[in-house]
Protein backbone atom coordinates (compact mmCIF):
# COMPACT_ATOMS: atom_id res chain seq x y z
CA UNK A 1 0.00 0.00 0.00
CA UNK A 2 1.76 3.57 -0.89
CA UNK A 3 0.96 6.27 0.99
CA UNK A 4 0.56 9.80 -1.03
CA UNK A 5 2.15 12.58 0.38
CA UNK A 6 0.54 16.24 0.45
CA UNK A 7 1.28 18.19 -2.44
CA UNK A 8 2.30 21.86 -1.52
CA UNK A 9 1.64 24.37 -4.06
CA UNK A 10 2.96 27.64 -3.14
CA UNK A 11 2.35 31.01 -5.24
CA UNK A 12 4.86 33.58 -5.73
CA UNK A 13 4.20 36.05 -2.96
CA UNK A 14 5.43 33.54 -0.31
CA UNK A 15 9.18 33.02 -2.16
CA UNK A 16 9.32 36.30 -2.37
CA UNK A 17 8.47 37.27 1.09
CA UNK A 18 10.19 34.44 2.82
CA UNK A 19 13.55 35.06 0.26
CA UNK A 20 13.08 38.71 1.57
CA UNK A 21 13.56 37.74 5.32
CA UNK A 22 15.72 35.10 4.77
CA UNK A 23 13.62 32.28 5.46
CA UNK A 24 12.72 30.69 2.95
CA UNK A 25 14.18 27.15 3.89
CA UNK A 26 11.59 27.29 6.33
CA UNK A 27 9.35 25.75 3.54
CA UNK A 28 11.17 23.46 2.67
CA UNK A 29 11.54 21.92 6.66
CA UNK A 30 8.25 22.30 6.63
CA UNK A 31 7.04 20.86 3.79
CA UNK A 32 9.72 18.95 2.26
CA UNK A 33 9.50 19.56 -1.27
CA UNK A 34 7.17 22.35 -2.79
CA UNK A 35 5.70 22.53 -6.07
CA UNK A 36 5.06 25.94 -8.05
CA UNK A 37 4.21 26.23 -11.85
CA UNK A 38 6.66 27.64 -14.44
CA UNK A 39 4.55 30.81 -14.34
CA UNK A 40 5.59 31.19 -10.57
CA UNK A 41 9.44 30.31 -11.53
CA UNK A 42 9.44 33.61 -13.45
CA UNK A 43 7.56 35.86 -11.41
CA UNK A 44 10.21 34.58 -8.49
CA UNK A 45 12.88 35.38 -10.89
CA UNK A 46 15.45 34.17 -8.80
CA UNK A 47 17.40 30.67 -9.18
CA UNK A 48 15.43 27.83 -7.27
CA UNK A 49 16.18 25.43 -4.29
CA UNK A 50 16.36 21.85 -5.22
CA UNK A 51 13.55 21.20 -3.34
CA UNK A 52 10.84 23.25 -5.08
CA UNK A 53 9.64 21.43 -8.22
CA UNK A 54 8.21 22.72 -11.39
CA UNK A 55 5.09 21.73 -12.87
CA UNK A 56 2.09 22.77 -14.85
CA UNK A 57 -1.22 22.48 -14.83
CA UNK A 58 -2.36 19.83 -17.62
CA UNK A 59 -5.55 21.36 -18.30
CA UNK A 60 -5.03 24.81 -19.22
CA UNK A 61 -8.87 25.79 -19.25
CA UNK A 62 -9.06 26.62 -15.76
CA UNK A 63 -6.01 28.48 -15.73
CA UNK A 64 -7.29 31.09 -18.44
CA UNK A 65 -10.88 30.90 -16.48
CA UNK A 66 -8.63 32.27 -13.43
CA UNK A 67 -6.64 34.87 -15.80
CA UNK A 68 -9.83 37.01 -16.01
CA UNK A 69 -9.93 37.88 -12.63
CA UNK A 70 -6.17 36.95 -11.00
CA UNK A 71 -2.67 37.44 -11.51
CA UNK A 72 -1.32 34.58 -13.92
CA UNK A 73 0.79 33.34 -10.97
CA UNK A 74 -2.21 32.78 -8.57
CA UNK A 75 -4.54 32.09 -11.48
CA UNK A 76 -1.82 28.65 -12.96
CA UNK A 77 -1.38 28.09 -8.93
CA UNK A 78 -4.93 27.56 -8.48
CA UNK A 79 -5.71 25.83 -11.68
CA UNK A 80 -2.51 23.11 -10.23
CA UNK A 81 -4.21 22.66 -6.98
CA UNK A 82 -7.50 22.31 -8.52
CA UNK A 83 -5.77 19.14 -10.44
CA UNK A 84 -4.19 17.62 -7.24
CA UNK A 85 -6.50 15.27 -4.98
CA UNK A 86 -4.74 16.04 -1.62
CA UNK A 87 -2.85 19.49 -1.32
CA UNK A 88 -2.17 22.72 0.42
CA UNK A 89 -1.94 25.66 -1.25
CA UNK A 90 -0.09 28.58 -0.17
CA UNK A 91 -1.38 31.69 -0.99
CA UNK A 92 -1.07 35.22 0.09
CA UNK A 93 -3.61 37.54 -2.05
CA UNK A 94 -7.12 38.63 -0.23
CA UNK A 95 -8.63 38.02 -4.10
CA UNK A 96 -7.28 34.38 -4.96
CA UNK A 97 -8.13 33.20 -1.24
CA UNK A 98 -11.24 33.85 -1.47
CA UNK A 99 -11.60 32.03 -5.21
CA UNK A 100 -9.28 29.25 -2.91
CA UNK A 101 -12.45 28.69 -0.22
CA UNK A 102 -14.98 28.65 -2.89
CA UNK A 103 -12.95 25.92 -4.95
CA UNK A 104 -12.55 23.80 -1.77
CA UNK A 105 -9.23 24.40 -1.79
CA UNK A 106 -7.28 24.08 1.76
CA UNK A 107 -5.19 27.43 1.95
CA UNK A 108 -2.82 28.75 4.15
CA UNK A 109 -0.47 32.34 3.66
CA UNK A 110 3.26 32.93 4.62
CA UNK A 111 2.12 34.30 8.10
CA UNK A 112 0.04 30.66 8.61
CA UNK A 113 3.47 28.97 7.42
CA UNK A 114 5.51 30.87 10.31
CA UNK A 115 3.16 30.15 12.75
CA UNK A 116 3.62 26.34 11.49
CA UNK A 117 7.41 26.83 11.99
CA UNK A 118 6.89 27.88 15.62
CA UNK A 119 4.58 25.61 16.60
CA UNK A 120 6.72 23.03 15.19
CA UNK A 121 9.58 24.20 16.14
CA UNK A 122 11.86 25.37 13.60
CA UNK A 123 12.14 28.62 14.43
CA UNK A 124 11.98 30.21 18.18
CA UNK A 125 9.69 32.88 17.80
CA UNK A 126 7.57 34.53 15.06
CA UNK A 127 7.50 37.80 16.16
CA UNK A 128 11.40 39.00 14.98
CA UNK A 129 9.68 37.98 11.93
CA UNK A 130 6.90 39.71 11.36
CA UNK A 131 9.17 43.00 12.41
CA UNK A 132 10.94 41.85 9.75
CA UNK A 133 7.93 41.55 7.01
CA UNK A 134 6.83 45.58 8.09
CA UNK A 135 9.65 46.56 6.37
CA UNK A 136 8.94 44.79 3.29
CA UNK A 137 6.17 45.83 1.07
CA UNK A 138 3.55 43.05 2.36
CA UNK A 139 1.06 44.09 4.29
CA UNK A 140 -0.65 42.43 7.80
CA UNK A 141 -2.96 43.53 9.54
CA UNK A 142 -2.65 44.54 13.33
CA UNK A 143 -5.51 41.94 14.14
CA UNK A 144 -3.44 39.26 12.42
CA UNK A 145 -0.35 40.11 13.76
CA UNK A 146 -2.39 40.34 17.45
CA UNK A 147 -4.08 36.77 16.54
CA UNK A 148 -0.31 35.16 15.86
CA UNK A 149 1.36 36.07 18.32
CA UNK A 150 -0.96 34.88 20.81
CA UNK A 151 -1.63 31.34 18.90
CA UNK A 152 2.27 31.40 18.99
CA UNK A 153 2.34 32.30 23.05
CA UNK A 154 4.64 34.83 22.81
Amino acid sequence: MSTQRRVIISDTSCLILLDKINVLDLLHKLFGEITITSTIATEYKKKLPEWITVADPQNKTYQIILEASLDAGEASALALALEQKDCLLIIDDLKGRKFAEKLGLAITGTIGVLLDAKLSGHIKAVKPLLQKIKSTNFRISMELEKRIVEIAGE
